[in-house]
């Protein structure tokens, strides 16, 4: 027989899914889908499809560091691409950053449609779109940036000695707080509220405890338009 405290967790969970129209929710992320829709972890793959009198590009699979290149390579050779619909699971933090400059700089839109979810590295290339959209039904998916989950690259370092270990949490440290700086920076030129790093992606970092499992977070449509994530003409 389950206990009151997993019968209330089980509703929550189920008014949660009525109120969101959404289907089954992570139990330890109860914000997101239980399966994400984050496409192939594959490096990113840009397939342009026609839409109307322009096209779009379809941008699905994992960030990697070569993404920049590729993206530009595809925006020079088909200037009729004016979205771009994301799926991804993240990947390389800087790639990202440096693929939503290129959005901004080309002045494209971005769009997550109905059931697909953009994770990590992800946010920030959507971020960089003119017109920002996230479908009913499609997912802006957060967790806090760091290096330090790296656990293996940390317990490699434990094994040579006390030596490397300390200065393996240096350089982590040193990285962690230049890609936050980044971060900033980034939301400032998109016109994105610097709160939904203090708010929402930072806040996961104390998160990922026995008695809050939580480290993923996934904003509703009104928190995409309270941050400026969701950005429409007018």
């Amino acid at each position: 027989m389950k206990s009151a405290t997993a019968l209330k967790a089980t509703g929550a969970l189920f008014a949660l899914a009525i109120l969101t129209g959404a289907g089954p929710r992570d139990p330890n992320n109860p914000t997101c889908p239980a399966e994400p829709n984050w496409g192939s972890a594959d490096a990113m793959t840009l397939t342009a499809i026609p839409q109307g009198e322009f096209k779009v590009l379809l941008a699905e699979g994992r960030i990697d560091a070569g993404l920049p290149e590729r993206l530009t390579a595809a925006l020079d050779a088909d200037p009729l691409i004016g979205e771009v619909w994301l799926r991804s699971r993240g990947g390389n933090a800087r790639a990202g950053n440096e693929a939503g400059r290129l959005i901004q700089r080309y002045g494209l839109n971005t769009r997550i449609p109905e059931d697909w979810v953009c994770f990590s590295a992800c946010n920030f290339i959507f971020m960089g779109g003119f017109e920002r959209q996230v479908d009913e039904g499609g997912t802006f998916m957060v967790h806090m940036f760091t290096h330090t989950r790296d656990r293996w690259i940390i317990d490699d370092a434990v094994i040579d000695g006390s030596e490397a270990t300390t200065e393996l949490i240096v350089s982590i440290e040193q990285s962690s707080a230049l890609l936050a700086t980044e971060d900033n920076d980034f939301l400032i030129r998109m016109g994105v509220s610097r709160k939904l790093l203090t708010d929402i992606m930072y806040q996961q970092q104390a998160r990922g405890t026995e008695d809050n499992p939580s480290t993923r977070y996934c904003l509703t449509q009104e928190e995409l338009l309270e941050y400026n994530v969701k950005r429409l003409r007018h």
